[in-house]
């Protein structure tokens, strides 16, 4: 019996099919793993991750039914570009496992199986490592402080009178009104002095502040804000 499948790409059987499909599945599985792995922020999605799957699986599908069909490629482009996506990547990072997905998943669409394999475990070790060893990281914490104060009074150096003496250095962010225009909030990005304990510089802030919420948020650059 014979199992090629003939069209105006060429010829591919039924093993070619197989072989692309399940590479591309274990090389977006083994991804998964590696990225629930190696991810740090709180914002971790179970749904994100079964997607990396799903688009490695269908990028190797549409480059299988491609082939070097150039009328059948720009036909798929016109096609995908009616889809639009709305939900926003939260991390940089999330965007490099989108494309690494589909790199291997083109690789094993196209037939080069050893290249999507050793490419696909390549990159991966290279992730682990970069995790493990905590590359470019940059060992400076800093905090953001949050103070609403009452409109119509400037509390600017007093709050700035706080900051010289429990920071090493901070830097207004924003200031913005809320509740209907009766309180102010002032954002700052700062780096606590040695020997100070964040609730020493909220104590201090309330004291200047009469007495409203002032917030200290560490360790933001590993949260979603």
């Amino acid at each position: 019996m014979n199992f090629n499948l003939q069209d105006l790409s060429g010829t591919f059987s039924v093993t070619d099919i197989i072989i692309a499909m399940s590479l591309s599945f274990v090389l977006s599985t083994a991804i998964g793993y590696v990225y629930r792995a190696t991810h740090r922020n709180v914002s971790y999605s179970q749904s994100y991750v079964q997607t990396l799957v799903i688009v490695g699986m269908i990028v190797a599908l549409i480059m299988l039914v491609v082939g070097s069909n150039l009328a059948r490629a720009f036909s798929l482009v016109g096609a995908l570009s009616v889809v639009r996506f709305r939900n926003a990547v939260k991390e940089t990072r999330d965007v490099g496992f989108i494309f690494l997905v589909m790199g291997l998943g083109m690789a094993c669409g196209a037939r080069f199986y050893t290249l999507a394999a050793i490419a696909g475990a390549a990159i991966c070790l290279i992730i682990l490592v970069m995790n493990r060893f905590n590359w470019f990281a940059l060992n400076v914490q800093r905090q953001v402080v949050k103070v609403q104060v009452p409109a119509g009074e400037d509390y600017s150096h007093a709050i700035q009178d706080v900051l010289i003496r429990y920071t090493d250095e901070f830097e207004l962010v924003s200031t913005e009104t809320i509740r209907g225009g009766a309180l102010t909030e002032v954002f700052y990005t700062v780096r606590i002095k040695k020997g100070h304990e964040p609730g020493e510089l909220v104590a201090a802030l309330s004291e200047r502040t009469s007495g409203q919420r002032v917030t200290v948020l560490t360790g933001y650059d590993q949260t979603d804000l």
